[in-house]
């Protein structure tokens, strides 16, 4: 199992264009429902960063995020949006109390 958090900060000008680009993936997840995926982005307090937080759980450890067309749209230009680019660091959970629950 594959636990990354990921960190950056979109430039002003961008943040509508970044929002929708999130709502798109979500929206396609729901669709297509993958198994083996846990998946949140947060919005921080600045408008500004963000924090993805992704729990891989697939028996092959391929990343079910990888195949949804949304989400290659969304990574496309991604650096190209941000003021800090992003950091993806793999994390393993101490604690956690029904964060990740339906």
């Amino acid at each position: 199992m594959r636990r990354v958090v990921v960190r950056y900060k979109v430039k002003p000008d961008r943040i509508d264009e970044h929002q929708g680009l999130i709502e798109r993936v979500f929206a396609g997840l729901e669709e297509t429902q993958p198994e083996g995926l846990r998946y949140a982005s947060l919005r921080l307090e600045d408008g500004l960063s963000f924090v993805h937080v992704a729990f891989v759980e697939t028996r092959d450890g391929s990343n079910p995020l990888s195949a949804q067309p949304e989400f290659t749209e969304f990574t496309r230009d991604l650096e190209a949006r941000c003021d800090e680019p992003p950091v993806a660091t793999d994390v393993s959970v101490v604690g956690a109390y029904r964060l990740f629950e339906p």
